[in-house]
């Protein structure tokens, strides 16, 4: 079957779905991925076939996006999507949770789609939406109800709205309001895979049938990456570090944040690998690196500082070394709630209100306290035996059993 993954987002989106591809790949489908341009290495390193999305959603989650802006970037995306539905073939759609205007696509091409989500994003009483500003619990009943409306109601209101009648107008397709759409979803059953694992997010007990909980999809590293000889050099060359980064965030302002960080080592009194935005040897003590995976260089550490997305979070459990949450915006509120619960990081410090002291002791807590690494040991073991793409892998082979071996593309 030739599979296709709407891959919205960023480096932190894009690296799961290549690595859930390969699989796809070695169990004998043709897969492509459809990654903003600024990303299609992540897909390309992978040999996956790449189909670009044009824009950069990077502005927006940094907040530094205006209405207009973000309109022009809904609209540049659109025109990416409906391009894949016009000169495209494909057998199965495979779609994110940014990736929810693929529904038409699939819809136009007349093809089955599945949800590939990094967020549980589907009504729950247990917590209450992740992608929201909001993040204390409404109650079981509010939980759910808040949920059910961002899918009726989204965030942007009559933007998005506006963006998907235009959608699906220009793909020919009926008009259906949000609500429709929610539940026809509903109604349907339409399957939803989780790339995160059980162990730190339990499968909601009133979910739907529909919805499972997988385990992690790992990127893979970068074809023929070797560590640099400055960064080997560092980490031989004294106690062992920790890590400090902000994600996606670390651009914006590298240099306060890179400030921030060596205060706060100073006083900790630790050495530190940052990916806070700038290169090269900050001091004796703390080296700025750029894009190093995360497999490779989290099991080198004493702890982990991180903003808390998705996938660093899951390397970080991955890695087995305790956690110190930094979380920005979206989902990585939530994430941080799951370290702290699992006992596998201090409390979360909320990134506005970051201060190099707070950062420092939270360091020092996880760096000495034993028992946020023997937990965090204790997980990386279960998790890391987890297969997060298999489910997937099995849910697309009994499609093409239904349907036949598939296309090929024109």
């Amino acid at each position: 079957m030739r599979v296709l993954i709407i891959g919205v987002g960023t480096r932190g989106d894009v690296a799961p779905y290549a690595g859930l591809g390969v699989r796809l790949r070695e169990a004998g489908h043709e897969v492509a991925i459809a990654a903003h341009e600024p990303y299609a290495e992540s897909v390309t390193d992978a040999g996956l076939e790449h189909l670009p999305l044009p824009g950069d959603p990077l502005s927006a989650l940094t907040g530094r996006i205006s209405i207009g802006a973000f309109k022009e970037y809904s609209e540049q995306l659109m025109d990416g999507l409906t391009r894949i539905a016009e000169q495209q073939e494909a057998d199965l759609l495979l779609l994110g949770v940014a990736g929810a205007q693929g529904s038409h696509v699939a819809e136009a091409m007349g093809v089955p789609s599945m949800g590939v989500h990094l967020q549980p994003i589907d009504p729950t009483g247990e917590f209450p939406p992740v992608m929201s500003l909001f993040q204390g619990s409404l109650g079981r009943w509010g939980n759910r109800r808040a949920a059910r409306l961002a899918f009726e109601v989204p965030a942007a209101g009559p933007l998005i709205a506006g963006m998907s009648a235009k959608m699906r107008a220009r793909l020919g397709l009926p008009p259906m309001t949000p609500r429709d759409l929610y539940r026809r979803r509903e109604s349907t059953h339409w399957p939803v895979f989780h790339g995160v694992s059980p162990l730190v997010l339990p499968r909601p007990a009133d979910w739907r049938p529909g919805l499972e909980i997988t385990g992690y999809w790992w990127p893979l590293q970068p074809r023929d990456w070797r560590p640099d000889p400055v960064l080997r050099d560092f980490l031989a060359s004294g106690p062992t570090p920790v890590f400090v980064g902000f994600g996606s965030l670390a651009g914006t302002r590298a240099e306060q944040y890179t400030d921030l960080a060596v205060q706060a080592l100073r006083r900790a009194g630790l050495r530190g690998v940052l990916q806070t935005g700038l290169r090269g040897h900050i001091s004796d003590d703390v080296l700025a690196v750029g894009d190093v995976p995360h497999d490779w260089l989290f099991p080198r550490m004493a702890a982990v500082a991180h903003h808390c997305g998705s996938g660093t979070t899951g390397a970080g459990v991955r890695a087995g070394v305790p956690a110190v949450a930094v979380p920005v915006m979206n989902d990585q509120p939530f994430w941080a709630s799951r370290l702290t619960a699992l006992g596998v990081a201090p409390a979360a410090i909320p990134f506005r209100r970051l201060t190099p002291a707070r950062l420092a002791a939270a360091l020092t807590s996880a760096v000495t306290d034993p028992a946020y690494r023997q937990r965090a040991q204790a997980l990386s073991v279960r998790v890391s035996a987890e297969d997060g793409a298999a489910p997937v892998i099995e849910a697309v082979n009994r499609l093409r059993v239904t349907r036949g071996p598939g296309r090929r593309p024109g």
